[in-house]
């Protein structure tokens, strides 16, 4: 599948704003910590994946009432679904001047039934030409998410004779649907009600 830009610079792929706040201090030294560990944008990539993806646990398998959708705040109260789990990656990518997009999957049950909207992140490291999709989602038994720049190891690949999709758009800031979705949930058990089943084309 072809990824393609919401955008044609890089520069909105770094951006700040008030879903991604990398300018925030938590995440400012979250990446710091990392960087320290690290020193090179392909070793601190993936020491930031691995950081969401096993630090923060997904609140839907820790049974986690609590909403978040700020980057900062899902670091400082560590917990999130997959929304909030990839805003939290892209504001530490973004920190250390690595694009980082949203990307999103319809996925469905088993049967094909109750579709809805997955979030994800692409990164594009320097001196790559393209863009890599990473999922921080979190995994647990038949789950196995890995930092994969050449082959993809999501942790869901689609699905297609079950309607599922992989939507091809790099978008800079989360969609209306999903913000919508986190930003009016009073808790976990509702988000989960209210989950979209569409993100916009473009």
């Amino acid at each position: 599948m072809e990824l393609i830009q919401e955008h044609p610079g890089l520069a909105p792929y770094l951006a700040a704003d008030d879903v991604i706040d990398h300018g925030h201090p938590l995440v400012q030294q979250t990446a710091d910590t990392l960087w320290a560990d690290t020193g090179d944008a392909y070793s601190y990539a993936q020491a930031a994946f691995e950081f969401v993806r096993d630090t923060v646990p997904h609140s839907n398998d820790a049974g986690d009432p609590r909403v978040t959708w700020r980057a900062s705040d899902v670091l400082g109260q560590r917990t999130g679904i997959c929304y909030a789990k990839s805003h939290a990656l892209a504001a530490l990518l973004r920190a250390r001047a690595i694009p980082a997009a949203l990307c999103y999957q319809l996925l469905t049950e088993d049967d094909g039934s109750h579709p809805v909207i997955h979030g994800l992140i692409a990164l594009r490291l320097p001196g790559r030409a393209g863009w890599s999709r990473l999922d921080p989602r979190g995994n647990k038994p038949g789950v196995d998410a890995r930092f994969s720049l050449d082959t993809e190891r999501l942790a869901f690949p689609v699905r297609p004779e079950l309607g599922e999709i992989d939507h091809p758009v790099l978008y800079a800031a989360p969609p209306e649907p999903v913000l919508e979705a986190l930003r009016t949930a009073p808790d976990r058990a509702a988000l989960m009600r209210s989950l979209p089943t569409a993100v916009p084309a473009s």
